[in-house]
C-alpha cells in the first residue's frame, strides 16, 4: 500500500489516572507539550500525512474534547462517544467500527509523540501496509531511543515484519509506539463491551498477519506527569 489513509481513530477517552493531578480537570489529550496540547499536535501530523478525517473517542471530561476538535478547521472531525462507558482500547474500536470506513486507517494513542513530529512515519506505514500479507502495522519503537517508558518491551520483530509476543522472555528491544494501521473489517462483529486490543491482536499473532515498522525517530511516551515534563524539556531543547 502507498496510499494514505483517509481516516484516523484517535484514542482520546481515558481517565488519565496516572496524570492527576494534572488530569483533575483537563483530559489526558489536552495536556500541553511545549505550549501545544498532544492531541493537536497528534492532529498536525495527520493533517500533514494527507489524512481528512478524523473520528476521536471521548469519555472523561468530553466537552473539552469536543470543543478542542470542532476548533480544528483542516480536518474533518467525528466523535464516538463513550461517555456512558469507557470501552478500553479494543471496545473502543468496536463501538467506532461504523464511523471507519472500509479503508485502512490510522489508530493513535494521544500521549505518545515522536521528534520531530512530522509525517513520515505515518507515511511509512502507509507504504509498507500490505492487506495481502498483514490485518495490521504496528509502529514500534525501539527502548534505547526514548523518554517515558521504563518497560521490558512487547514484541519480537522478525525478518519478514512478522511479530511475536515478548513472553517470558526479560526484555526485547521493541515497544509499541502508539501509532498503527489497521483494516477495519478485524473489528466487525466486536461486542461493543470493555476489552483490549490484545483480544484483537491475540489472533493475528498466531497467524503472523500482525506485522510491526521500527519507528525512524525518537520517542516519547507521556505517560506521566514526570514524563510530562520530560517531553516539554526535550521538545523545547530541539526546538519543536
Amino acid at each position: 500500500m502507498s496510499a494514505t489513509p483517509h481516516t484516523a481513530f484517535l484514542l482520546a477517552a481515558g481517565l488519565g489516572t496516572r496524570m492527576r493531578s494534572l488530569t483533575d480537570k483537563t483530559p489526558k489529550p489536552l495536556l500541553e507539550v511545549a505550549g501545544r496540547s498532544m492531541l493537536d499536535r497528534l492532529l498536525d501530523a495527520l493533517v500533514a500525512a494527507g489524512v481528512k478525517r478524523a473520528v476521536v473517542n471521548v469519555h472523561w471530561l468530553p466537552e473539552q474534547v469536543e470543543a478542542a476538535v470542532a476548533a480544528r478547521k483542516d480536518i474533518e472531525t467525528v466523535i464516538s462517544d463513550e461517555r456512558e462507558e469507557l470501552l478500553e482500547t479494543g471496545g473502543a474500536l468496536a463501538k467506532a467500527y461504523g464511523l471507519l470506513g472500509k479503508e485502512p486507517v490510522y489508530i493513535l494513542n494521544t500521549d505518545a509523540l515522536w521528534g520531530p513530529l512530522t509525517p513520515k512515519p505515518l507515511n511509512d506505514l502507509a507504504a509498507a501496509y500490505d492487506p495481502a500479507r498483514m490485518d495490521e502495522m504496528l509502529l514500534l519503537a525501539n527502548r534505547r531511543r526514548c523518554l517515558g517508558f521504563g518497560g521490558a518491551g512487547d514484541f519480537f520483530l522478525g525478518e519478514t515484519g512478522a511479530l511475536t509476543r515478548r513472553g517470558a522472555a526479560p526484555h526485547t528491544p521493541w515497544a509499541y509506539a502508539g501509532v498503527r494501521i489497521a483494516n477495519p473489517k478485524m473489528f466487525e462483529g466486536l461486542p461493543v463491551e470493555k476489552f483490549s486490543a490484545n483480544r484483537i491482536w491475540d489472533p493475528m499473532l498466531a497467524e503472523g498477519r500482525l506485522h510491526g515498522l521500527p519507528l525512524d525517530a525518537f520517542w516519547l511516551h507521556v505517560g506521566d506527569p514526570r514524563a510530562l515534563d520530560d517531553a516539554n524539556m526535550w521538545m523545547r531543547c530541539h526546538g519543536y
